[in-house]
Order: C-alpha cells, then sequence, then structure tokens
C-alpha cells in the first residue's frame, strides 16, 4: 500500500509539475505588478518598447499569423454521434449443446460422408474447446444453420448478412433522426463474405443512398478490420468537410463453418458467432454537443512482412479440399509481439510524463545494467486509459492481455462478458463491449476508452475516444434486457460458468 500511495504521489506531482511551479511564480510576477505606478509604465516604454517597436511588431506579427495557419490547417475533430448493435431474435439462440448440434448436422449433411456422421472423437475435441472457451448458452447462430437440415449456401449467408446489417442501421437511424441521404461516407467491413454486388452496393440500395456517396468495402482482413473502418473513415472526414460518415461492421458464419476434419480448423466453430454493428462518425461542429465520443488517437500495425505472422491465420482447404480458417501454433507469440508493437507507438501518445520517464529509465537502465535489470518498465496505462474494450477473440486473448497490461478484472470485465453473452462477432466485439460499460453506467464525461483489435494477416489496431458526456446506454441497446445478470463468474480452469451473477457486483 505504501509503494501505491508513493506512486500515485509522483504520478501527481510530475503530472502536475508546470502548475506546480507555473503559480507561484505568477503570484510573485502579480506582486511586483501590483506594485507598479503610472511613472513605471511610462519608464518601461519610453526605456525599452519604444526602441524596439522594429523588433516587436514583426514578433507579434507573425505569433498571430502562427496562430490562424494552425487554426486553419489542423485535423477537424472526428465526433462519434451514435452506434447501434444488433441483437438477434430470441429464436437464433444457441446453448453449447445446440451449437454442438449443428456442427453434427452440418458434417453429416456434407455430401461426402453419405449421411453418416459416427466419428465421435472430432465431437468431443469440439466440446472440450467449447466448454474452455468463455462462450455461455446465450448466444446467437445464424437462421440457415439452425435448421435441419442446415442451409449452407451462397442464398443463406447473403440472408444473414443482410438481416445483421440492415437490423443495425435501422435502429441507428431511428435513434439519430439522420437520414440516410445526409451521408456522404460509407465504409463497410466484412472479411469472410463478400458478393457481387458488394455489402456497401447492398446498403445503399436499401437505404437509398446519395449517388456522390463515397462508398468502400472492406474485405479479408480479419477481426481487427472494425478499427481499420474508422481509421478509414476519419482520414476521409479531414477531406470532406461538413458531412456524416457510417461504418458498418460485420462477419459472416453461415457460409464459413468448417465442416473436415482438421483440427486447427475447427476451434474458428467454437468461437465465432452472429453480429454486427452500424457506427455513426461527423465532423460537424454542430454534432458536438448531441455526440457520445470525440476521436483522439487511431494506431494501426501490421506485422505481415514476416512469414511467420503472414501464416498464423490463413484461410484454405484442408486435404480433402474443403475450406476453412487454420490457426498455427505461433499465433499467441505473433500476437504477443504485434501487441508490443501497437502499444509502443499508442503509449508515448496517451501516457503521462511520469509513466514516460519511468520507462525511460528503466529503459536506459536495461542498456546499461543488463544483467541487474531483467525487464523493461510496464507502463501504468490506467493512469491514462479509463475503460478497455478488448477484442472477445477468445479467452486466451483476453487472458494474455490483462496479464501484460497489468489490467485487473473489472478492467476486462466487459470483454469477458462479451465474449459470455455474444461470443466472437470479429470486428464488431469491441462495439458490444463498449455497449456494457455504457449499461453499467460507468462511462462519464471525460473518461477515455481504448479499443484494440486483433486480426489476421498480422495487425494488432488501436482506437482511442474521449466521452463528451456522461454516456447512457443506447435504445434497443444489446445488453438492454440482461445487463443485471452480468458479470457471471466463469471457472478458471474449465471456462465453465459456475454461478448466474457474481454477487455484489452490479
Amino acid at each position: 500500500m505504501t509503494s501505491v500511495n508513493v506512486k500515485l504521489l509522483y504520478h501527481y506531482v510530475i503530472t502536475n509539475l508546470f502548475n506546480l511551479c507555473f503559480f507561484p511564480l505568477t503570484a510573485i510576477v502579480a506582486g511586483k505588478a501590483y506594485r507598479l505606478t503610472i511613472d513605471d509604465l511610462h519608464h518601461l516604454y519610453y526605456s525599452y518598447l519604444q526602441h524596439n517597436l522594429i523588433t516587436i511588431a514583426p514578433l507579434f506579427a507573425f505569433t498571430v499569423f502562427g496562430s490562424v495557419l494552425y487554426i486553419a490547417t489542423r485535423p477537424k475533430p472526428v465526433y462519434l454521434v451514435e452506434y447501434s448493435c444488433y441483437l438477434p431474435p430470441t429464436h437464433c439462440r444457441s446453448s453449447i449443446s445446440k451449437v454442438m448440434d449443428i456442427f453434427y448436422q452440418v458434417r453429416k449433411a456434407d455430401p461426402s460422408r453419405n449421411g453418416t456422421c459416427d466419428d465421435s472423437s472430432w465431437l468431443d475435441f469440439l466440446r472440450k474447446i467449447q466448454e474452455r472457451s468463455g462462450l455461455g448458452d446465450e448466444t446467437h447462430g445464424p437462421e440457415g444453420l439452425l435448421q435441419v437440415p442446415p442451409r449452407k449456401t451462397f442464398a443463406a449467408a447473403r440472408e444473414e448478412t443482410e438481416q445483421v446489417i440492415i437490423g443495425a442501421l435501422e435502429n441507428l437511424f431511428k435513434n439519430t433522426n439522420v437520414n440516410p441521404k445526409d451521408i456522404g461516407i460509407l465504409v463497410v467491413n466484412s472479411s469472410m463474405f463478400n458478393p457481387t454486388p458488394s455489402l456497401s452496393a447492398m446498403v445503399v440500395n436499401t437505404f437509398k443512398l446519395r449517388s456522390n456517396v463515397r462508398s468502400f468495402n472492406l474485405g479479408g482482413m480479419g477481426c481487427s478490420a472494425g478499427v481499420i473502418a474508422i481509421d478509414l473513415a476519419k482520414d476521409l472526414l479531414h477531406v470532406h468537410k461538413n458531412t456524416y460518415a457510417l461504418v458498418v461492421s460485420t462477419e459472416n458464419t453461415t457460409y464459413n463453418i468448417y465442416a473436415g476434419d482438421n483440427r486447427s480448423m475447427m476451434v474458428s466453430n467454437c468461437l465465432f458467432r452472429v453480429g454486427g454493428a452500424a457506427i455513426l462518425l461527423s465532423n460537424k461542429p454542430g454534432d458536438r454537443r448531441r455526440s457520445k465520443y470525440e476521436l483522439v488517437h487511431t494506431v494501426r500495425t501490421h506485422t505481415g512482412a514476416d512469414d511467420k505472422s503472414f501464416r498464423c491465420v490463413q484461410q484454405g482447404d484442408d486435404e480433402n479440399g474443403k475450406t476453412g480458417v487454420s490457426l498455427s501454433k505461433d499465433i499467441t507469440d505473433v500476437a504477443g509481439r504485434t501487441v508490443k508493437k501497437n502499444i509502443a507507438t499508442l503509449g508515448p501518445l496517451i501516457l503521462p510524463l511520469s509513466e514516460k520517464l519511468l520507462f525511460f529509465v528503466t529503459f536506459m537502465g536495461k542498456k546499461l545494467f543488463k544483467d541487474k535489470i531483467k525487464h523493461y518498465y510496464v507502463p501504468d496505462f490506467k493512469l491514462a486509459i479509463d475503460h478497455f474494450c478488448i477484442h472477445a477473440g477468445g479467452r486466451a486473448v483476453i487472458d494474455v492481455l490483462e496479464k501484460n497490461l497489468a489490467l485487473a478484472p473489472i478492467d476486462v470485465e466487459a470483454s469477458r462478458s462479451t465474449l459470455h453473452r455474444f461470443g466472437n462477432t470479429s470486428s464488431s466485439s469491441i462495439w458490444y463491449e463498449l455497449a456494457y460499460i455504457e449499461a453499467k453506467g460507468r462511462m462519464k464525461k471525460g473518461n477515455k476508452v481504448w479499443q484494440i483489435a486483433l486480426g489476421s494477416g498480422f495487425k494488432c489496431n488501436s482506437a482511442v475516444w474521449v466521452a463528451l458526456n456522461n454516456v447512457k446506454a443506447s435504445t434497443n441497446s444489446p445488453w438492454e434486457h440482461c445487463i443485471d445478470r452480468y458479470p457471471v463468474k466463469i471457472d478458471s480452469d474449465s471456462g465453465k460458468s459456475e454461478t448466474r451473477v457474481q454477487n455484489g457486483r452490479s
């Protein structure tokens, strides 16, 4: 406790060092100025200012010109007006046993098996993965796969994606009263399902967006594509003034469920579920008052130049010609290295001076005394960030980042709860997590929230937002009817839910 208090005192002193020095100096100057008389001011003018007007005038003009130039050229703020997370209908809820039945029916319907599916080893493997994944019994599966026999067709896949995107957008437009024709920029990201016409074209057609809308469709970019889409929209809003940008993040499970026997390709079946989010951004100054957040930073890290990173998550055919996504044994190391590079870029942008100094001192100490100092100092990001939205890619992903960032259980509560309630919804998971924090009533004015997502390639992308007001949960929030039941208590060994609600927490 003493060490904690000492560190907090150190942080306070360093953070407020300027104020601690400035105010006494200001008091001294004010005391001196108070004693000045009219004769003193005349003397100052005639003895100094009058003879140095040639120097002072250009300096003053340069200061004014520089200030005007800075104001005119600095990027305009990007506001998050509102967002909406899709909540599938209740008849699509899929318990672990129901998901296992889906796997069984999909394999049985595979023509190469001739209607038989008698190998139980794969079922035991999937059940173990499923039970340890951190997912609960209220996640959602696609309607096509819930039918018997399952519909693993292109038409069923299109239906799933259209239901998610249209459902999220209808709720977003209803909550904001924004006319779809006012949208000037559209970015849609879906990694695994990209039909023709594109999903962005589908949005334009469904909501009758204007003909000069700047639309983009991002594919094959993995679970971190949601932050990439936000970053792209931000750059476009810096160029095109006084407009709205619409970002839609989703993934398709119908068309990408794996029915083969390769275990490295089976794992994704246990994690991914139906979900999606629609986000409305604006650069209009008048939207600041009604917006929830302002975008502070986006940092993108791509380690795809390394072969191991490039191949650790890869779509392809197994030995029997069945398509799936394989996860290599190197994924944990690759993810850890990529996250460190992303944090190394983001840290200097957000960390207070006190943490930067501690890191610099230990960095130099390790260079000079390699034997005595074994590890670099890990900055305390909780001094700069109030809330964390770690991509709910799986229980292991959350565990690793919780440990590496020295976070407390409450810091990853939104991620674990989202994984349990909705599963891995790919690029949209960070928005379900933000909705969770809002539903708990924890987002206060001035709070900063860090969204961090990992994806194939291999990529780690971050977005940092600041709350413009005390943020309340949106109408029709995905947590509206279940927030009081979270967080659930998870067995640290098995991954199963031990109790429905943690007593004493809300």
